[in-house]
């Protein structure tokens, strides 16, 4: 009878649907930066893999420039579409107003980008940032282009030098911010940049990766 029931419950294991692991999109703690590629914008902000506080991190520094860091890949949001990544700053920038051109400068930013409809259809894509006086959960459009929505996840220089971890839902925040059903992602960027303000900024970014809904 035991050997029965002991068969029994493998084969209901063995039945239950597979649950989806985490899928890293950016191991930078192992060191590792492969898919990711340089995209330059004005100047050049500096990416590279060092080791601060015992762990291994992506460091960004930005003197007045900007460009991303990018990883353009086929991304399937069905199963795992919660968006995790954590970030550290030196010091946000001292701009006037982030919504302006003049102002749109983050000591660091991760980018969610969706692909566009049809067959010519631009991309869109979400911005997440640490603002320098937007307030947490604050969103607004990019005042370079439509196709791109800011969120406001930090803000402020109290936790500067803190490592500070997020976990987005990506589908829920773009049928929030563009009312459109989004199932796959054509690439993610990191972006630390200081070219319209003129200033310097220096940032951390730790491993990145999407997860289930229910937090797996």
């Amino acid at each position: 009878m035991t050997r029965r029931l002991a068969l029994l419950a493998v084969l209901l294991l063995a039945a239950l649907p597979l649950r989806a692991e985490p899928l890293a999109l950016g191991r930078f703690s192992a060191g590792d930066t492969e898919g990711w590629e340089f995209r330059h914008f004005e100047g050049e902000t500096r990416y590279r893999i060092v080791e601060t506080g015992g762990l291994k991190a992506l460091e960004a520094e930005s003197d007045a420039a900007a460009s991303s860091f990018y990883l353009e890949r086929e991304i399937d949001l069905a199963e795992r579409p919660v968006l995790e990544w954590r970030w550290r700053i030196e010091a946000p920038l001292a701009v006037a107003d982030e919504r302006a051109k003049s102002g749109d400068d983050f000591a660091a930013r991760i980018y969610a980008v969706a692909p566009g409809e049809g067959m010519f259809g631009l991309p869109f894509a979400i911005c997440y940032v640490w603002a320098a006086r937007a307030p947490v959960g604050a969103d607004w459009p990019n005042p370079f282009t439509s196709r791109v929505r800011m969120v406001a996840v930090e803000s402020g220089p109290d936790r500067a030098g803190a490592w500070r971890g997020y976990r987005r839902n990506l589908r829920e925040d773009f049928r929030r911010l563009f009312g459109r059903e989004v199932d796959r992602l054509e690439g993610v960027a990191v972006m630390t940049d200081a070219d319209n303000s003129g200033q310097r900024a220096r940032a951390w970014y730790g491993d990145i990766a999407l997860r289930r809904a229910d937090g797996g």
